[in-house]
């Protein structure tokens, strides 16, 4: 019987690895790694990209989102967000979207990751991470997108301003605002 000890040895319960990160432990990677999820030693996420499930009470664990995105995007350059954090900033978003965009400068499509579906954006800026302020404006950016009323949001915004830091609220605009965003920032602070 063929032994796959070599490329077993590699593998981390947890971990997610693509393709190359492995072929070095195998003389026959695509062969191995066919066995090895048949056998669910391994979960594939999508082509090339594989993921070594821990075994839990309820079943095999999930990998962690940020790490499916780190390796697919081979590095940790990128923003995730989504629609359903503008809900958290208190200008009247009601809806839930079922979806999550990654800004980053490489990738711009949209690709299914385990059962998951993400939209993978290339921006030439974005943030390190989120803030109250940046969200207003990537709102703003995306408000032609958006199943809401954008008058409402608009308003809202108008009589919520002061929440905010206002001079975040400018950096943000005239770093990642787009025309229509940093226009309605320098009106409303």
């Amino acid at each position: 019987m063929y032994k796959l000890d070599n490329l077993k040895k590699s593998i981390r319960k947890g971990q997610v690895y693509r393709r190359e990160d492995l072929a070095k432990s195998s003389k026959s990677i695509d062969r191995d790694l066919a066995i090895l999820v048949q056998e669910g030693s391994l979960k594939k996420l999508a082509q090339g990209l594989y993921y070594a499930p821990k075994k839990t009470v309820f079943g095999d664990s999930v990998p962690e989102e940020i790490d499916v995105i780190k390796k697919y995007l081979k590095g940790d350059d990128f923003l995730i967000t989504s629609p359903n954090y503008y809900n958290s900033i208190g200008l009247g978003t009601t809806q839930l979207y079922n979806s999550k965009s990654i800004y980053n400068h490489k990738k711009h499509e949209d690709v299914k990751l385990g059962n998951k579906v993400y939209q993978f954006r290339r921006k030439s800026k974005f943030p390190k991470q989120l803030s109250s302020e940046y969200l207003v404006i990537d709102l703003l950016n995306n408000l032609k997108s958006l199943e809401e009323d954008e008058q409402t949001l608009l308003h809202n915004l108008k009589s919520r301003v002061q929440q905010f830091n206002k001079e975040l609220l400018k950096k943000n605009a005239a770093r990642y605002g787009s025309i229509k965003a940093k226009k309605i920032i320098n009106e409303l602070v």
